[in-house]
């Protein structure tokens, strides 16, 4: 009884004390949290928003020479110009099509292998499976790529082989406007379906068992377990990341299109990422795809804004 009046008097004396002073205590009892913490937070603060400064560029003429300061300002010129580009609408329809491709067939990907591994009952063949589908994350879209322009050669590759040994004329798949596209979508399923998987592991790691006992004992086979406790056990964090996945809704990823296109298929593979290197970069054109880049990031923020307060609606924690 006294320890728990103590316990009672010291949480009472705690509420008495400043705002500021709760903090500081509550940073010095989970110290070692916070230093786990800190090399995470210096990245995002160094790399993400310490850079951010720099898009008021996107509101001048911005010259190397004059700098952030001394260059002209224009306000909305870069933004006008955007707009009024020939080849902007084609590049925006390239990128929104490509990210709602990869939406709808790459993030259903994850959650589907994170299901059927967890119903693998034995272990060597579980942890051989996850390695093989794991692999391709820590592959640079320099290897793949060099890997799917072999496979997919119209002469020596065996994608074509097999095509010609059933009969047919060989494809060639990456100067094909109909087969971009469609190889673009695939590949990016093939390197990541395996790391995104992880984290729906864990999350089905965290059901119950007795869920599932009870689900049997009434008589519930392999696919009512999965629809009315794995999925809906599930749901939480499926919400969260597609939510954080539609922020990047317009981020195709440079590097794989930029190892798989070229000039035969521009019509339907430039996207924004290659439009502001090719134009930012090689033609020094700052400012004008600075503008761009941002035009691209307040799409994303006003996704995830307003799917969250949509998943909040129907009965969803969001992200905040």
């Amino acid at each position: 009884m006294a320890v728990t009046d103590a316990a009672g008097l010291k949480a009472e004396q705690e509420w008495t004390l400043k705002p500021e002073k709760r903090r500081f205590r509550a940073i010095r009892s989970y110290w070692d949290l916070y230093l786990i913490m800190l090399p995470g937070i210096l990245y995002f603060v160094v790399y993400k928003y310490f850079p951010m400064w720099g898009v008021v560029i996107a509101f001048q003429n911005y010259s190397v020479f004059s700098g952030i300061w001394e260059s002209e300002w224009v306000g909305w010129l870069h933004f006008k110009n955007m707009f009024l580009a020939d080849d902007f609408y084609t590049i925006f329809r390239n990128t929104l099509l490509i990210s709602i491709y990869k939406l709808i067939w790459g993030f259903p990907g994850p959650i589907i292998l994170a299901i059927m591994l967890n119903e693998i009952r034995h272990m060597f063949f579980k942890r051989s499976i996850q390695t093989l589908v794991y692999l391709p994350h820590f592959l640079s879209w320099i290897i793949l790529g060099g890997i799917m322009v072999n496979v997919l050669s119209p002469s020596s590759g065996i994608v074509n082989k097999l095509i010609e040994m059933l009969g047919f004329e060989p494809i060639f798949f990456l100067t094909n406007e109909d087969w971009f596209r469609s190889i673009v979508v695939a590949s990016d399923i093939w390197k990541e379906v395996g790391w995104g998987a992880i984290i729906y592991l864990a999350a089905i790691a965290g059901i119950d068992p007795q869920l599932y006992e009870a689900a049997i004992v009434d008589g519930a086979g392999k696919w009512k377990q999965i629809l009315h406790i794995t999925l809906p056990s599930m749901m939480g964090v499926i919400v969260i990341l597609f939510l954080l996945r539609l922020g990047h809704v317009l981020d195709v990823g440079f590097e794989q299109i930029f190892v798989l296109y070229n000039s035969m298929v521009y019509e339907v593979g430039d996207v924004i990422e290659t439009y502001v290197y090719r134009v930012g970069i090689q033609q020094a054109k700052f400012s004008f795809t600075t503008a761009v880049g941002l035009f691209k990031a307040v799409i994303g923020l006003i996704l995830v804004i307003l799917a969250n307060k949509g998943a909040k609606k129907l009965g969803q924690e969001g992200i905040w």
